[in-house]
């Protein structure tokens, strides 16, 4: 079984997984893969400004992160079909969300479908949660985050508040559509036990 963990950044995804690892026994996944995907590699540098003018394309971009998970196709396809857990921090519907806040335009999420769901085939989560998390608490974190770890600099996409913002109502949007498969919308008051306690109840 698949579970996807989404929000914008510093919403608290990487708590949320680590706070699950606590109580089940499951496998985990990041996206982008940046440390050993080439599509995630080149779409990082381009997030830095260090691939002309790549960024300005939402496709172009957009189609870089699905390769990315295109990638690691057979190892979510077994996990998809196992009695085991995988939880991946972000998937399909990260693409999904920003590409649609860029563009803004919802209809572009149906693109992302078609390219990843249809074209790609990956295999769709079992649950997605939502951390619905106020973009300004969310900007702070990735703040303090860039402030303490000379890795996780601002890219383009998180230096940017209105795509933010514009991000975070396209995740709400996906989220109560139940986008490809059941959401789960985590409120920003729940704390991360609390959480952990209602995906529990759900996939148990």
């Amino acid at each position: 079984m698949i579970l996807a963990v989404e929000g914008i950044d510093g919403a608290g995804k990487n708590t949320l997984v680590n706070a699950l690892l606590n109580h089940i026994d499951a496998e985990t996944l990041s996206f982008p893969r940046y440390s050993t995907s080439d599509a995630a590699k080149l779409a990082r540098k381009a997030l830095y400004g260090r691939m002309g003018d790549l960024t300005e394309s939402p496709y172009a971009m957009a189609t870089l992160f699905a390769l990315d998970r295109a990638g690691a196709k057979d190892y979510l396809r077994e996990m998809a079909l196992s009695s085991s857990i995988l939880i991946l921090d972000r998937y399909v519907a990260s693409n999904a969300a920003y590409t649609a806040a860029r563009l803004e335009d919802m209809d572009a999420a149906q693109w992302v479908y078609d390219l990843e769901y249809g074209e790609l085939a990956l295999p769709k989560p079992g649950l997605q949660i939502l951390l619905e998390t106020p973009t300004s608490v969310a900007q702070e974190r990735a703040e303090r985050r860039a402030e303490h770890d000379a890795d996780r600099a601002k890219d383009n996409y998180e230096r940017d508040d209105s795509l933010q913002s514009r991000t975070a109502t396209a995740y709400r949007r996906l989220a109560r559509g139940q986008w490809a498969s059941p959401w789960l919308i985590v409120p920003h008051t729940t704390t991360p036990q609390e959480a952990t306690e209602e995906i529990l109840n759900r996939i148990m």
